[in-house]
């Protein structure tokens, strides 16, 4: 116990050494925003969008994420907004994050074709900690219930601005698009140092293939291959995988890591996860649950990661009549 709380102790006070990372979901395309600000307003008319997730249960101080996010499409401007909410949490003390973001894109028509949709977004961002969760080294060596050493830590969550950039180019049957995040590289210490958050960046894309559809043209079954790389300092990793999708049923599965690219600290091959996922629609509603089957070193300690999205889409009919004949609606997947 004396040793984990002094690994604790050294990754908080040494936070200008260290480099953080974002937290990540598995179903990625079921918080769009949270991805890129170029998916905000890519829907019929509005939608509304929750997100949780709880990454290794089995572990002390496991991470707990949630998102929830309400964007908007103005066919007339050719534009799109969004409302996100985003907090994570994580360690036995909380380490919390929270996050407010203003999203705003815009569709460019290359062509009758291909359409281009950059976005930006502009956030606000909350960090804070429960120290009174936290036990310090002089607390241990000298069995003292009270620390001195805690009076580094500000008293007051630290506040401070965040921006980020990117956009999606797609066709009826595919999409790919880049995204760039904490582009101004905000200051994140909670001691009054400097510490910048790494900027973040991802690629991400996909392809949908019909396998039949009705006499009216709407899908009944297709295939969707996606994909997904993100870095953040020297942290990366590559989602790979498809989703076959009939009727209203969605199920697929997909890889996690960079084996034979990139090896980690342990001189071992990158592999991070399996993932399974299950999905069902029901009139504007789409639900969907992920599990992710850790196959890294972290096998028998982790407990996986659950993860769930719900997802509703609201139209009148006369948007829904319009949208369907429109070729500038991103073909993605949801889940």
């Amino acid at each position: 116990m004396r040793i984990h709380f002094y690994i604790l102790l050294f990754l908080l006070f040494s936070s200008q050494l260290t480099l953080a990372q974002d937290p990540q979901f598995s179903q990625f395309y079921s918080a769009p925003t949270y991805l890129n600000p170029g998916f905000a307003g890519n829907t019929t008319q509005a939608r509304a969008v929750l997100n949780y997730r709880n990454q290794w249960p089995a572990m002390p101080g496991k991470f707990l994420s949630y998102a929830a996010s309400v964007d908007y499409n103005v066919d007339e401007l050719n534009s799109g907004f969004a409302l996100a909410f985003q907090q994570d949490r994580a360690g036995s003390a909380a380490l919390r994050y929270s996050n407010v973001a203003l999203h705003y894109s815009y569709t460019v028509r290359v062509n009758r074709t291909l359409a281009i949709k950059p976005g930006v977004y502009f956030s606000y961002t909350f960090r804070d900690i429960n120290q009174t969760d936290l036990v310090f080294g002089d607390q241990i060596i000298y069995n003292n219930p009270v620390s001195t050493s805690n009076q580094a830590f500000s008293t007051e969550p630290i506040r401070y601005p965040d921006l980020g950039a990117g956009y999606i180019a797609y066709m009826r049957n595919w999409w790919a698009g880049m995204a760039f995040h904490h582009v101004n590289r905000p200051n994140q210490s909670l001691i009054g140092d400097e510490a910048r958050l790494p900027m973040r960046f991802s690629m991400h894309g996909g392809y949908n293939y019909v396998i039949s559809q009705n006499v009216k043209k709407k899908q009944i079954s297709s295939v969707t291959v996606v994909g997904h790389y993100k870095a953040q300092g020297k942290w990366d990793q590559f989602d790979i995988g498809a989703y076959y999708r009939y009727k209203v049923i969605t199920a697929g599965m997909y890889y996690r890591g960079l084996p034979g690219i990139k090896r980690n600290t342990y001189n071992q091959p990158n592999h991070d996860a399996i993932t399974v996922l299950f999905g069902f629609e029901y009139n504007d509603i789409a639900v969907g649950y992920s599990y992710d089957l850790t196959i890294s070193k972290l096998i028998t300690n982790s407990g996986g990661a659950h993860e769930v999205s719900l997802i509703w889409e609201i139209a009148s009919e006369k948007k829904k009549k319009k949208r369907r004949r429109s070729k500038y609606l991103i073909p993605c997947a949801k889940f």
